[in-house]
């Protein structure tokens, strides 16, 4: 090597020292051959040797035989891709193998092909994550689907603004759970964080990839990209640690993500939107080569579905329909439940807010939905008390800034809905931070508006959200009110809960009372109000709920 080449070396490897070593507590150069050139860190304490010893070695003499396969493959990925990394790999020492530690790699120089290698104890949550709210997979290292949503929007601006050809591969190993149960315990997390790191590397600016669902993966990446070599590479490291030798069959699809004529916006939307397919297809045990869509048509179907929706939002074209909650002991109709239809009005929205709720424009719905309310509300005589108004609020829209921006701006400029318009938090989409949602709920009850916790008992959550939400009303979720009727237990349980709330002066509704059965049910449990089809289909006439069908039952014998 000229002499220049070997001082421009030593000065790369003096620079990437004086970066890595506060991250690193052990520090190696490695040549192509992963043979030793340098080492320098904690080797005495953590290892029993000295730099010295280990020049000219090969690197194995540094790796716990058990986890070998696995930190070459890190190190195979570093020297042809420029860079790896990898969790949970244990180093050989004198007296046994370390506790399992971080490594991360990365070339030097391209023209030695010389890479240098950090392991480091007792890795740490990124600060980096924490400050951008991002959240990982825990096994595989890899973005959780939620934080790669938030991430796609600006990885694609990014990429397209510097002229990058743009890919989304979505990948498959359905054996993965099959493979994981034939390795030792202490092995089966390893092998996940092994491939979150190849797919890493491959992944936009070396950490754009996203674990979908127990057996799939999804990673953003430039055209350059070779998809069947990547597949091959995890294909190969997975029989090098399976003990039959088998490995994992990968299935892979590529769309592309670089058309200009559609906006990041859209385009990340209809990414996710893709991925979510791709996730329920793996749930229910179809691979991609049995998708029924060729997958580069689903990623344009669901950019038209998000342009088609977003269209249909701004517009306002959706119609509104009211269901009353009425008063068990009265009859009285205590207020309305505004719902949407999209097109007929028999039909239920759940396909278009499920796929509003995955494709992140569910807080857009929502402050739609409120304009329209709030309109109808207007057009209402405002001295009379016939006219009170529910409407929902996804758990997203909570986390939104620019949905409780807005909402609150549009209750600051029509005051005189206080009383008139209450709000349902629903647990369809989980709320992330209970603290920040009771803020969002306690800004609108002191602004005059009830909140109801809706959809309560439908998850494991939902003690934990009465115990940190405070709120006016309780909805009990219609499957829980039809399992509770099953047996005795259930309705002790139901009528403990109700007494619960009454104690916390919270009220209850109970949802789907479709019988008269159900309807004296739910009042010898004690519940407050109901809902159902007993009372009449959701219209958009109130006047069909005057009279109001089968008011007759609600009275006291």
């Amino acid at each position: 090597m000229p002499a220049s080449d070997t001082e421009n070396l030593h000065r790369d490897r003096d620079r990437y020292v004086a970066f890595a070593y506060c991250w690193a507590d052990v520090l190696i150069e490695l040549d192509p051959d992963m043979n030793i050139v340098f080492a320098s860190g904690a080797l005495s304490p953590l290892l029993g040797r000295a730099a010295d010893d280990l020049m000219g070695a090969s690197v194995d003499v540094l790796l716990a035989p058990s986890d070998m396969a696995r930190a070459r493959q890190v190190l195979i990925t570093a020297r042809d891709h420029g860079r790896g990394e990898g969790h949970g790999i244990r180093l050989q020492g004198a007296e046994g193998v370390t506790a399992p530690m971080a490594v991360a790699a990365h070339c030097l120089d391209e023209r030695a092909g010389h890479f240098s290698v950090g392991f480091r104890l007792r890795p740490t949550e990124s600060e980096s994550d924490r400050a951008h709210g991002v959240a990982r997979d825990p096994v595989s290292g890899l973005y959780d689907t939620a934080s790669f949503e938030k991430l796609a929007e600006q990885k694609l601006s990014s990429m397209r603004a510097a002229g990058t050809d743009i890919r989304m591969t979505v990948m498959s190993m359905p054996e993965l759970d099959t493979l994981r149960d034939r390795l030792p315990a202490d092995e089966q997390d390893p092998l996940l964080s092994t491939i979150g790191a190849i797919l890493k590397v491959r992944s936009a600016d070396g950490d754009t990839a996203t674990r979908v669902g127990e057996t799939g993966f999804g990673l953003l990446h430039d055209a350059g990209v070779d998809i069947d070599s990547l597949s091959r590479e995890i294909a190969e490291f997975s029989a090098s640690v399976d003990p039959e030798g088998t490995g994992l069959d990968v299935e892979a699809a590529t769309v592309d993500a670089g058309d200009a004529e559609i906006s990041d916006e859209d385009m990340a939307k209809g990414l996710i939107y893709t991925l979510n397919q791709f996730r329920e297809a793996s749930g229910r045990g179809l691979s991609i080569r049995n998708l029924s869509r060729n997958f580069a048509n689903l990623a344009k179907e669901g950019v038209a579905r998000v342009q088609n929706f977003k269209n249909i939002v701004a517009a306002g074209a959706f119609q509104l329909v009211f269901h009353p909650i009425i008063n068990i002991g009265t009859g009285n109709i205590h207020h309305y439940e505004a719902l949407a239809r999209f097109g007929d009005a028999e039909a239920s929205p759940f396909r278009e807010i499920t796929f509003a709720e995955e494709s992140d424009l569910i807080f857009e719905f929502d402050i739609a939905m409120v304009r329209k309310v709030v309109d109808w509300l207007s057009r209402q005589p405002r001295n009379s008390d016939a006219y009170h108004v529910a409407v929902n609020v996804s758990g997203n829209s909570i986390d939104n800034d620019y949905y409780v921006d807005s909402l609150h701006r549009l209750l600051g400029e029509n005051e005189w809905a206080k009383g008139k318009l209450l709000f349902e938090t629903t647990e369809s989409a989980r709320m992330s931070d209970l603290d920040h949602a009771n803020a969002f709920i306690q800004g609108l009850r002191d602004r005059g508006h009830e909140v109801c916790l809706d959809d309560f008992g439908a998850g494991s959550a939902s003690f934990q959200y009465l115990a940190s939400l405070e709120v006016d009303v309780v909805k009990l979720d219609g499957s829980a009110v039809q399992n509770a009727r099953k047996s005795p237990k259930g309705q002790a349980f139901l009528s403990a809960l109700t007494e619960l709330c009454r104690r916390l002066d919270v009220e209850t509704v109970a949802e789907m009372v479709d019988s008269p059965e159900c309807l004296s049910f739910v009042r010898d449990c004690g519940v407050d109000y109901v809902q159902g089809f007993l009372f009449g289909k959701p219209s958009r006439n109130l006047k069909d709920f005057d009279p109001l069908p089968h008011r007759q039952l609600m009275r006291w014998n």
